[in-house]
């Protein structure tokens, strides 16, 4: 059970208890399963369509919650009619999971487009997929229908959002930054994890950064780490709640994750997730990089 007492936050049991109202078309409760298989077939997590929890609908993180060609995430009309088509409302309690290389790694990126949406009402389940399938959790492979909506976003809300601009004028006054890619992704030992085709010219961080690991958040079963033991991973490394903190990682996925942390579970004021990553920077002719340790 989670030691998190957010809203943000629910248990498999929570969403066990509530099965009922996920799969009935009335739209205050939806779930939503979000992965990306493209890049996840060596992960150990079942595909949606050979089984998902009751009632979920699925989005493919690539396809459906980006825009591929500017290389974005969704404009608001997409998201809107994203959302409608699948019988959400921006009223509806809406409940992420997934799976990927670590639990739920598409779905909090899916969590953050959410918020930056504005939708008020938006939670994760603790331990995404991985968490439900191994511990023998009811699944499904009928397909729900749900009766399309409509959807308004109340969004943008950019002051969760970081521009490359944003990163540049962080450097400048100190605003921490928080890569959370592996050691050897952020020493510049490697560029991308193996088997990734997003990647970049040039390896290493971003001046000043300081790394914490996407996996050193999660407990051995995928659940969060207890408020104590993340606030400790990120005293460590000299950040606290009172500053202001930018994450990132290689396409803004990871560092959604981190964001979330940060951010819903901790409960630091002012944290951005800088979407373009490593992927723009490390491929923008002139940006300022560091390799090797942190020098902080």
């Amino acid at each position: 059970m989670t030691e998190h007492s957010v809203d943000a936050l629910v248990t498999a049991d929570w969403v066990e208890d509530h099965l009922e109202e996920f799969q009935a078309d009335d739209p205050e409760y939806r779930l939503v399963e979000i992965n990306n298989p493209t890049v996840t077939a060596d992960s150990e997590y079942t595909p949606y369509e050979d089984g998902h929890i009751p009632g979920a609908t699925f989005f493919h993180w690539e396809e459906d919650l980006s825009d591929p060609v500017a290389r974005d995430i969704l404009d608001k009309e997409s998201f809107e009619t994203l959302n409608g088509e699948a019988g959400i409302t921006e009223d509806s309690t809406v409940v992420l999971y997934g799976g990927g290389r670590v639990p739920n790694w598409f779905a909090l990126f899916g969590y953050w487009e959410y918020k930056y949406f504005g939708h008020e009402d938006v939670r994760v389940i603790d331990g995404g997929k991985t968490y439900w399938v191994e511990n023998d959790y009811p699944l499904t492979t009928e397909v729900p229908e749900f009766t399309p909506r409509e959807y308004t976003a109340r969004g943008p809300f950019e002051n969760i959002r970081a521009y490359k601009s944003d990163v540049e004028q962080a450097i400048d006054s100190g605003v921490p930054l928080v890569d959370v890619r592996s050691p050897e992704e952020f020493t510049g030992e490697v560029i991308a994890p193996e088997g990734l085709q997003e990647t970049a010219q040039r390896g290493g961080h971003i001046p000043g950064a300081r790394n914490v690991p996407t996996t050193s958040v999660l407990n051995d079963d995928g659940t969060f780490k207890s408020p104590d033991e993340l606030r400790a991973l990120y005293e460590e490394v000299g950040i606290g709640e009172d500053q202001s903190v930018i994450t990132y990682c290689r396409v803004g996925e990871r560092s959604s994750i981190e964001w979330y942390v940060l951010h819903e579970l901790l409960g630091f004021d002012d944290v951005e997730n800088y979407d373009g990553s490593w992927t723009e920077w490390g491929n923008t002719i002139r940006a300022p990089i560091e390799t090797g340790e942190s020098k902080q």
